[in-house]
C-alpha cells in the first residue's frame, strides 16, 4: 500500500543503512584524498599536513552531528532545502530555502567536477602522452558516461553502488598496505623548522587551507540526508549512516595520509613535473610494489573517481526536485521521469554544470575549484543550517527528533567557527581568484532571482507567507501504516497555511 502510494506521488524508501553508508562512503573517499593530499602538504609547508585531515575530521563530525538531527526529524528529498524551508519560513518566507537550492545547483556539480579532475589526472599516469585536448574530451565522457549510469531505478542504483564502494574500498586498502611495506617513520614525522609555530601568521593561513581541502575531502557525509524521501526507517538510517562513514573515512584518510607521507619525499609532492604531484598514490604503488602493481591499483582508483562523481550526482541532483515540487524552485524541476522515477531536469542540469566546472579547473587548478565550491556552500547551506538547528528547536518544539545532538550546542559552536575560518580565509588561500566575492555574487544574484520567482508566483514579499507544518504530522519519519508498511512520502500530508 506505501509503496503504491510513492510511485503515484514521490520517491520510494528503499535504501537500507548499509547501502546508505556506502553511499556515503563511496563520496566521501572517491578520489579526494588521492589528489589532495600534495595540496595538503602544499598548505602546510611540510608532513605535518596530517594536521589538516584532523582539522577537517573535527569539522565533518560536529557538522554531520548537525545533519542527523536535521536529516532525522526532516527526512524529505533535498536535504538543506527541507531543513531551511522549515527553519526560516516564519520570517523570510521561501528565501532561504530559494537560496540553497540556486547556490546547490553551483557547488553540487563543481564538487563532482573534482572528481574528473582527478581521473584525468591518475589517467595520465597509464596514458602519459596523454595531450591536454585528449584529457579535456576524456573528462566529457565520462561526465556523459555518469548521468546515462544514473538514468535508471533508485534501486538499481544502490546495488550498483555497493560494488562500486567495494571497489573504493579495496583500492583505498592496497594503497595503505603498500605503503606501510615500504614505511619509514623519519620520513612520515620529520618536521621542518617552526613546523607548528601558533604564533606565527603564516601557519593560520597553512591550517585555513589545509581545513579547507580537509573538510572537502570528508564531504559526501550528507549524502543520505540528500535522499531522505528514499531511506527506510530514516530517523535511525540518516544519523547511524553520517556518524559510521564520518569516523571510517577518518581512520582510512590518517592511515593513507600518514602512510604517504612515510613513502614520499614530500617535497617531491610540491614538484609539479613529479608523479608524486599529480598520481601520489600511484607513485606509492610503485615505489614498493612495482610498476604492475602501480597500473593495476590506478585502475581501481580511476573506478573509486567514477563511484564518487555517480553517488554525489545521483543525491545532488534530488535537491531541486522537492523545491520545485513545494513551489519553492522553478517549476519544470519538479518532474519525475514517467518510467524511472528520478528527477531529470535537476540530473541534466547538474550534469552540465559538472563539465563546465571540469573544464575550468582544467585550465586553472583544483584548489580553484575547491575553494569555490566551498565558500559558495558555506553561506547558504553550512552557517545557515548551524542556526537551523537551534530556530527549529524553539519554532516547533514538537517536531519529532529521534536523534539529537549529543553536546548541544558544542557541536554547533565547532562547526560555526569551522566555518568561518574557512570562508575568512578564502581569498588570501587563493590570491588574484576573489572566491569570496564570486560568492557574494552568486548569492546576490539569487536574491534578485528568488524576487523575480516570487512576484511570478505571487509569493512573499508579494504574497502572503505560507507556512509548512506537515514534518509535525510525523509524515516521513519512522511511523507506520496500517498494515505495518512504513510511511513513504515525505512532504504534502500537512498543514499549509497563509499569513499575511
Amino acid at each position: 500500500m506505501a509503496e503504491l502510494l510513492d510511485e503515484r506521488v514521490g520517491f520510494v524508501r528503499r535504501i537500507g543503512l548499509f547501502q546508505a553508508t556506502a553511499l556515503n562512503m563511496s563520496q566521501m573517499c572517491g578520489i579526494g584524498p588521492f589528489v589532495t593530499i600534495p595540496l595538503m602538504v602544499a598548505a602546510f609547508g611540510g608532513p605535518q599536513a596530517v594536521t589538516g585531515f584532523l582539522a577537517g575530521a573535527v569539522l565533518a563530525l560536529a557538522d554531520g552531528l548537525i545533519w542527523a538531527e536535521l536529516g532525522a526529524s526532516l527526512p524529505g528529498a533535498g536535504g538543506s532545502y527541507v531543513y531551511l524551508r522549515q527553519a526560516f519560513q516564519y520570517r523570510t518566507g521561501k528565501l532561504m530555502p530559494f537560496l540553497f537550492v540556486w547556490t546547490a545547483m553551483l557547488f553540487i556539480p563543481l564538487g563532482m567536477s573534482t572528481g574528473v579532475i582527478g581521473f584525468v589526472q591518475y589517467l595520465g599516469y597509464l596514458w602519459p602522452e596523454m595531450s591536454p585536448g585528449q584529457g579535456d574530451l576524456v573528462g566529457l565522457a565520462v561526465t556523459v558516461g555518469v548521468v546515462v549510469l544514473l538514468w535508471r531505478r533508485v534501486e538499481n542504483i544502490a546495488r550498483l553502488t555497493v560494488v562500486l564502494w567495494t571497489v573504493m574500498i579495496a583500492s583505498v586498502v592496497l594503497v595503505i598496505a603498500a605503503a606501510f611495506t615500504h614505511f619509514s617513520p623519519e620520513r612520515a614525522f620529520t618536521y621542518p623548522a617552526h613546523a607548528f609555530e601558533l604564533t606565527a601568521s603564516h601557519f593560520w593561513t597553512g591550517f585555513a587551507a589545509g581545513l579547507t581541502i580537509g573538510i572537502y575531502d570528508y564531504l559526501g557525509y550528507n549524502t543520505v540526508a540528500y535522499m531522505g524521501a528514499e531511506i527506510r526507517r530514516p530517523g535511525r538510517t540518516i544519523p547511524r549512516a553520517i556518524i559510521q562513514s564520518i569516523l571510517g573515512i577518518m581512520a582510512i584518510y590518517l592511515l593513507l595520509q600518514i602512510g604517504t607521507l612515510g613513502v614520499i619525499d614530500w617535497k617531491d609532492m610540491l614538484d609539479p613535473h613529479s608523479t608524486a604531484s599529480s598520481s601520489v598514490a600511484s607513485a606509492v604503488l610503485e615505489k614498493a610494489w612495482g610498476r604492475g602493481a602501480a597500473d593495476a591499483v590506478t585502475v581501481l582508483i580511476l573506478l573509486t573517481a567514477v563511484a564518487s562523481v555517480f553517488t554525489g550526482l545521483l543525491g545532488g541532483s534530488r535537491v531541486p526536485y522537492d523545491a520545485a515540487r513545494d513551489r519553492v524552485f522553478f517549476r519544470p524541476y519538479g518532474t519525475l521521469h514517467p518510467r524511472h522515477r528520478f528527477p531529470v531536469l535537476g540530473l541534466l542540469t547538474m550534469g552540465g554544470v559538472m563539465a563546465a566546472g571540469f573544464l575550468l579547473g582544467r585550465h586553472t587548478d583544483l584548489a580553484t575549484i575547491i575553494q569555490l565550491l566551498t565558500t559558495v556552500m558555506v553561506l547558504v547551506q553550512a552557517l545557515a543550517q548551524v542556526a537551523a538547528v537551534t530556530v527549529l528547536r524553539r519554532r516547533q518544539p514538537g517536531l519529532r527528533r529521534p536523534y539529537r545532538i549529543w553536546l548541544h550546542p558544542l557541536p554547533s559552536v565547532v562547526a560555526l567557527l569551522g566555518w568561518l575560518v574557512i570562508y575568512g580565509y578564502a581569498d588570501r588561500n587563493s590570491p588574484g581568484r576573489h572566491p569570496i566575492e564570486w560568492s557574494l555574487a552568486w548569492v546576490g544574484a539569487g536574491v534578485v532571482a528568488f524576487l523575480a520567482w516570487a512576484r511570478h508566483e505571487k509569493e512573499w514579499p508579494f504574497g502572503p507567507k505560507r507556512i509548512s507544518a506537515e514534518y509535525l504530522g510525523g509524515v516521513g519519519s519512522d511511523t507506520v501504516r496500517p498494515g505495518g508498511e512504513e510511511g513513504g512520502r515525505d512532504v504534502g500530508g500537512g498543514s499549509v497555511g497563509a499569513v499575511g
